[in-house]
């Protein structure tokens, strides 16, 4: 006695079809599960076992073998569950194996025949598209999130025993549909916004043309002068996701098992802020089979790396090639996984240990070597893969109590997605390049051209300020988006200064304190 069921799995965020073969034969009754199943999944035979006879079926007394192919490729998770119980029925005869073709079958099952969510839904539902498959059974809480890929024809389930039914009547049911572009729209809302923060006009316009440049930035400040703050509403300018981006940035929270239940799509900018005692693995992604970690969950979005220099080195010097890269790949003996991260880094430091180094109202307890060791902490190399550095000073009382609200983010998104408008019309020839922080060293020496008066300021600045290389480029990025900004095709003097003030930090980090 035989049977297939047709499953799928996910593969870093790409979603594969898997073969669930179940084979019974005479013997002591015994259940083998092979084809590299992981825990999760070599425990599914107590789970399908449960379910099947508390569900009303009839569990054969058999000994069974189901074989996960290809079996070549580690299984993990829960959702082979559904399927397993599926391919027994049908090879027990009590679901006609006829009616299961063209058909994918995903889902989790509690020990009383209840179909649980599953992770990955998303890249599954895109795969099975792609395979040519017609239909795809999941459970309930999955539906909007599967319905995500347009043209195929979902049909949810609550209970094992629903699945039974469906499949037996050949799916005499409407399947579930969602309207993409309305789950879009109501979604992309966000919660924080600069009409909150008072003062810091300084700091807002950095902020604002780092969001138009995607340049990475880093604050520094004494406590409370609303570093955070201003960071978790950098992703409330930026330019809304595009429908493509909001699936590629959702297929990553999706397999992460970071999805809200009954969340479709994630249709704003992410913002992610993990403590500063995170691991590299935490940060990156790692484990046996490799997960995304923070740069790739704030994928399209912000990553805020808080009290900076309290992170340990080795974890902030494994992110400088994502930086450049806007991508990780995690190896591991078993399997190399890629994941994307291209993300916007901001990240907030005080200045000195106890926070009040150059604070005009505090004291500032720390020594000198105190304070060289604490700035010490953050390498060379990573400051230079920061675009902007900017002084956050404390707000004065006057502001905090004035009655003005800040400009709001609308109003500067608008500003934002008029740049990025440039610089896309300006990268369109150029693969994979989105903003001007994507810019290498030809597409610099191509867009990035000064005039004489603005190579003698920059000689002066980057002489003075001992800047490196790398800085020089970053200068030259920074003024050709305040340029943008200002509608202007030449980068002129002023667009320099500018771009050079946000660069002053570098003489502070070495040594001048």
């Amino acid at each position: 006695m035989f049977s297939k069921v047709l499953s799928a799995a996910v593969l870093g965020i790409e979603g594969y079809i898997v073969e669930v073969e179940s084979h019974f034969e005479g013997g002591l009754p015994k259940f083998f599960t092979v084809g590299l199943p992981e825990g999760a999944v070599k425990e599914s035979k107590e789970r399908v076992s449960a379910a099947v006879k508390n569900s009303g079926f009839r569990f054969p007394r058999k000994r069974i073998t189901v074989n996960l192919a290809p079996a070549d490729i580690r299984k993990e998770g829960s959702a082979f569950d559904l399927p397993m119980a599926i391919g027994i029925l049908a090879a027990s005869e009590q679901v006609e194996q006829a009616k299961l073709e063209n058909v994918v079958i995903l889902g989790e099952l509690a020990l009383d025949g209840r179909v649980r969510a599953i992770k990955g839904c998303l890249p599954i539902s895109v795969a099975v598209r792609s395979s040519k498959i017609e239909r795809i059974i999941v459970p309930q809480e999955n539906a909007k999130e599967a319905a995500m890929a347009e043209g195929l024809k979902v049909f949810p389930v609550d209970t094992l025993e629903d699945a039974v039914e469906l499949i037996e009547s050949d799916f005499d049911r409407e399947p579930f549909v969602v309207n993409m572009k309305e789950v879009f729209s109501r979604s992309a809302h966000y919660h924080f916004d600069f009409h909150d923060v008072k003062g810091q006009e300084q700091t807002k316009r950095a902020l604002e043309v780092a969001a138009s440049g995607g340049h990475n930035v880093l604050m520094i400040g004494p406590p409370g002068s609303g570093k955070t703050m201003l960071a978790k509403r950098i992703p409330s300018i930026l330019p809304n996701l595009t429908l493509d981006e909001a699936l590629e940035t959702t297929k990553i929270h999706s397999v992460s098992g970071l999805l809200p239940p009954d969340t479709a799509l994630v249709a704003t900018r992410p913002f992610r802020s993990p403590h500063h005692t995170i691991s590299d693995a935490g940060l990156i992604g790692g484990g046996q089979i490799p997960r995304p970690g923070e740069v790739s969950l704030a994928h399209h979005g912000v990553l805020f790396l808080d009290e900076l220099p309290e992170f340990k080195k080795n974890v902030l010097e494994v992110m400088r090639q994502p930086m450049e890269d806007g991508g990780v790949t995690i190896s591991r003996a078993a399997i190399s996984l890629s994941y994307p991260a291209r993300f916007m880094l901001v990240s907030a430091m005080n200045p000195c240990p106890c926070g009040y180094f150059g604070d005009p109202t505090h004291e500032c307890s720390c020594t000198i070597p105190q304070i060289q060791r604490y700035r010490s902490r953050i390498s060379g190399p990573l400051l230079d893969r920061i675009d902007i550095h900017i002084e956050v000073p404390a707000v004065k009382y006057k502001q905090l109590s004035g009655e003005a609200l800040g400009e709001n983010s609308a109003d500067i998104r608008q500003r934002v997605v008029t740049a990025r408008e440039k610089q896309l019309k300006r990268f369109e020839k150029h693969s994979g390049m989105f903003s001007n922080t994507h810019m290498g060293s030809r597409e610099i020496r191509t867009f990035c051209k000064i005039d004489s008066e603005g190579d003698s300021l920059l000689h002066t600045a980057i002489t003075r300020l001992g800047l490196s290389a790398r800085a020089y480029d970053r200068i030259l990025k920074v003024s050709r988006t305040i340029a943008d900004l200002e509608d202007s095709e030449n980068i002129l003097p002023v667009h320099l200064s500018e771009a050079i003030q946000y660069r002053s930090l570098d003489r502070d980090f070495s040594g001048m304190v």
